[in-house]
Parts: C-alpha cells; sequence; structure tokens
C-alpha cells in the first residue's frame, strides 16, 4: 500500500453546515477510503493555507486520485491537494534511481 497525505479546504458553505450540524468527519472520510482497499492514519484540521489534511494507505496512485475526485465532485471541499509520501527507509532506494537518471539527463540549453 501507498501512503499519502492530502490537504483540503472546505467551501464557506460546509463551514457554515458545519457549525450547525457537526458530524464526524473522520467516519466519513475513513469509509471513502475503506471503499478503495484503503485506510485512513489520521485527519487534523490546521490554521493556515489548508483548512486540513488527511493521511491515507490506499492500493495505489490511482485509487489516491479516485479518492481525491470523489470528494471534490461532492461540492464540500475546493484546493485538494494530494502527494504521495516516502518512508525514510525508502529514501536510499529514490536517491540510486535519481543517480542514475542524474548521469543521463540534459538540462536546457546544453
Amino acid at each position: 500500500m501507498t501512503r499519502f497525505i492530502t490537504f483540503f479546504n472546505y467551501t464557506e458553505e460546509t463551514w457554515a453546515k458545519m457549525i450547525v450540524n457537526p458530524s464526524d468527519r473522520l467516519a466519513a472520510v475513513r469509509a471513502a477510503a475503506e471503499s478503495l482497499g484503503g485506510t485512513v492514519d489520521t485527519l487534523y484540521y490546521m490554521f493556515g493555507r489548508s483548512d486540513g489534511f488527511v493521511i491515507s494507505e490506499v492500493p495505489d496512485s490511482t485509487s489516491a486520485a479516485a479518492f481525491s475526485i470523489a470528494v471534490t465532485a461532492s461540492g464540500a471541499v475546493r484546493d485538494i491537494e494530494t502527494h504521495e509520501l516516502i518512508a525514510p527507509d525508502d529514501l536510499p532506494a529514490v536517491l540510486g534511481k535519481a543517480a542514475t537518471a542524474q548521469g543521463t539527463y540534459r538540462p536546457p540549453g546544453s
């Protein structure tokens, strides 16, 4: 399974609805991830550029994209941004591949 972080912003209408009728958003997010064969590690709200983030594990990038599209299509959120997370133990393999690519990459104008 691949781990992803998804940043999101609620729309103004969604915030207004949540003030009037608070609900367990983690349960809703978990259900969506589970429908794609995944799990949710955590959901946090925060101050700043994003209203919150979800860390999930899903089978692949297609599932992560489907999750993002389904949530966006609800109209409740905007500005969804999803990134695949790289575990510290996986970084050496990534750097090894980068070294291979670096030897063949030609920068623009060279």
